[in-house]
């Protein structure tokens, strides 16, 4: 990529796509060459645009489609949408695999939340998880998000679980036998409860314990440019990071 990366931001107008589009106008290595939101044609839009790096904050319905799209316009993307599985990111890994054959080679950098507090915190949960008998995540968030629980707080409790699995530590005791609905979703063994309330921006905590003691992790984001670093990073990074990655911690190396 030139010197200047030029940026075009998907779901432009939402609150996300607000602050990400400023944030890449005030970037002085950053050059933002198209808003496009629903209603637009995407694959004409980016067509248009030339851009070199494609940042997606749209919604969970159209986020694959859409970094398909990037993929056949030769661009890198960055998603900061929610609602990927295992089956969906598989799709776009096999996407990238043909166009690397095909001689380009292009990153796509999917990350559960910018946030740098917020991926120290699960980076930080998943260093602690083997060290506890229990652990659970709460996850707190304004009453407009559409997805629960997030995507952050299953990326945290995947994370959690695996290297829990990893040390062989048994699953989290738990005697309950009636009223599992209020026990939360269970994401790979790790018990995640969603709670939306009118005042919330985005906020996680991580509650470990042992006999006689706890531990809590807690990250709080109180407004959405805490997210702006992040996505600049993502963005001036994912050139140089082939194929598929998840999760903004093995950009900043903390995997």
């Amino acid at each position: 990529m030139t010197s200047t990366i030029k940026v075009a931001v998907l779901g432009a107008a939402g609150r996300m796509g607000t602050n990400v589009c400023a944030a890449v106008e005030g970037a002085a290595d950053l050059e933002l060459v198209a808003r496009l939101d629903a209603g637009d044609d995407i694959a004409a839009g980016l067509a248009a645009s030339g851009a070199d790096v494609v940042v997606d904050f749209t919604v969970p319905s159209v986020t694959e489609a859409n970094v398909h799209a990037a993929i056949d316009a030769g661009m890198h993307v960055v998603v900061g949408t929610t609602g990927w599985d295992d089956d969906s990111r598989g799709r776009v890994t096999d996407h990238l695999a043909r166009r690397a054959a095909e001689g380009v080679a292009l990153g796509v950098l999917i990350a559960p939340n910018f946030g740098l507090s917020a991926v120290l915190a699960m980076t930080f949960a998943a260093k602690a998880a083997r060290y506890f008998e229990s652990v659970e995540v709460v996850e707190l968030h304004h009453p407009d998000k559409v997805d629960a629980p997030s995507g952050t707080a299953r990326h945290t409790a995947r994370a959690i679980a695996a290297a829990r699995a990893e040390a062989g530590v048994a699953p989290s005791p738990d005697a309950t036998e009636d009223g599992w609905e209020a026990r939360g979703m269970d994401v790979d063994g790790v018990r995640v409860h969603a709670v939306r309330l009118r005042g919330l921006v985005a906020h996680e905590e991580i509650l470990l314990g042992n006999v006689g003691e706890q531990l809590s992790i807690r990250q709080d984001s109180f407004d959405r440019m805490s997210f702006m670093p992040g996505v600049l990073l993502g963005v001036r990074e994912v050139g140089g990071r082939p194929g598929l990655t998840v999760g903004l911690e093995h950009v900043l190396d903390l995997s």
